[in-house]
């Protein structure tokens, strides 16, 4: 079945501006990329960036496949509207030159007087006077169905130009963006070559980073820890406060069984508002904004192996952004916590029974407790003095365990 234009429009849009938003994320890293080649220095953060651009690479020229076969589909399509426009343009004129013939045949007004009184009776010159007059109708009407399938037949021949064209640009864009891509693996592959001669620098590098992570993983994991004890300890008062409230509205009534202790889930979702603002949260899983207006993964959730065996863990996302670029909450939620680690911090969020983490800060613009609103600014990313990159990590917890954020962020 074909694509109908509607469909076929929003498809080749939804593409477009899929191909822009890579082509954005790859210029964003090419641009720290340049400012990094200069150091001479090799560190884990340029194989990140290195590994994102191409992984980038990949899926434009995979978009851009998406959108040559979304052309070619449409090309197919129009020549076989245009070969059935024109197989129907022939009949109408082989039926409109039987109707001018008759016409000719027939066009005095003696003839077709002619005609009429030729009739057996008044019922047969009624019909044939009708005839001639819805002859001349459908004469008209067949000359104005060829004028509109011919001006069809040029609209068509147009958009297939047009499509022929597109097609012609993407697949040199698509040529240019697979060269860059097989130059980009050519310097992958000499950074590597190089961080081989220099492992021993690496392994330090990457231990000190094992280091410095599990360190702001175990702050965070106390921070999150304190916010629930916090959370437990005021649930546990409102209910010894109802149950004095009740016992002196019925002094002779059995005092409760005492409550068995709260999980974690139960006390951070222990007020109304808590648990409302939880269920929000959750609703927004694929929408949430990102936590900067624009930047590109360097490196996502979960484990990975450099070297010779040397694993670093990631409790989230590395996102690269511009230099100082403002960091923003994801959603609407309440302050916990601010950790300061080497002149850098982290921001802490809670979200009902989840907390966002806004780690590498250089300057924070809230405070302990304060309300924050969706996309609100919360500081400045800070800047890499030696390399002059700006990288935000970005983790989101469900209690005291790390969850990968990537399907609840919207597409950047």
């Amino acid at each position: 079945m074909g694509i109908g234009l509607s469909s076929w429009a929003q498809s080749s849009a939804q593409l477009k501006k899929q191909r822009e938003a890579l082509t954005r994320e790859i210029e964003l890293l090419n641009q720290t990329l340049r400012s990094t080649s200069k150091d001479k220095s090799l560190s884990l953060k340029q194989v990140n960036a290195l590994n994102a651009q191409i992984n980038l690479r990949v899926k434009k020229i995979k978009t851009i496949n998406s959108e040559v076969n979304l052309i070619e589909s449409q090309i197919a399509k129009n020549t076989n509207t245009i070969r059935s426009l024109q197989n129907e343009l022939a009949k109408l004129k082989k039926g409109y030159a039987s109707m001018v013939q008759f016409a000719f045949r027939n066009s005095s007004a003696y003839n077709k007087l002619m005609f009429i009184f030729a009739s057996n009776d008044f019922n047969q010159a009624y019909k044939r006077l009708k005839y001639l007059q819805q002859f001349s109708d459908s004469r008209k009407k067949q000359a104005k169905e060829i004028e509109e399938t011919q001006k069809s037949i040029e609209q068509k021949i147009a958009e297939l130009a047009s499509n022929k064209k597109e097609k012609v640009v993407l697949l040199s864009d698509q040529e240019k963006e697979k060269q860059a891509l097989d130059g980009q693996k050519s310097v992958k592959s000499k950074v590597l070559n190089d961080l081989t001669k220099k492992e021993k620098e690496y392994k330090q590098e990457l231990n000190k980073k094992q280091q410095e992570d599990a360190r702001l993983a175990r702050a965070i994991q106390a921070a999150i820890r304190r916010e629930i004890e916090e959370a437990r300890r005021k649930a546990e008062e409102e209910e010894r406060r109802r149950a004095a409230e009740l016992a002196k509205k019925n002094p002779n009534a059995k005092a409760p069984e005492p409550t068995a202790r709260k999980t974690d889930k139960e006390a951070l979702l222990s007020t109304p508002e808590a648990a409302k603002l939880a269920a929000d949260f959750t609703g927004n899983r694929g929408r949430l904004p990102w936590p900067v207006a624009s930047g590109s993964v360097t490196q996502g959730y979960g484990q990975y192996t450099y070297g010779k065996g040397v694993k670093v863990n990631s409790n989230g996302l590395t996102i690269r952004t511009a230099a100082g670029a403002a960091v923003r909450a994801v959603f609407d939620g309440v302050v916990t916590s601010i950790v300061q680690l080497q002149n850098q911090y982290t921001v802490i969020i809670r979200h009902g029974n989840y907390f966002t983490v806004y780690q590498n800060m250089k300057t924070v613009s809230v405070s302990r407790n304060q309300k924050v609103s969706v996309k609100q600014t919360i500081g400045t990313v800070a800047v890499d003095a030696t390399e002059g990159t700006s990288d935000l990590h970005f983790e989101l917890w469900q209690g005291t365990s790390p969850i990968n954020p990537s399907s609840w962020l919207a597409g950047n």
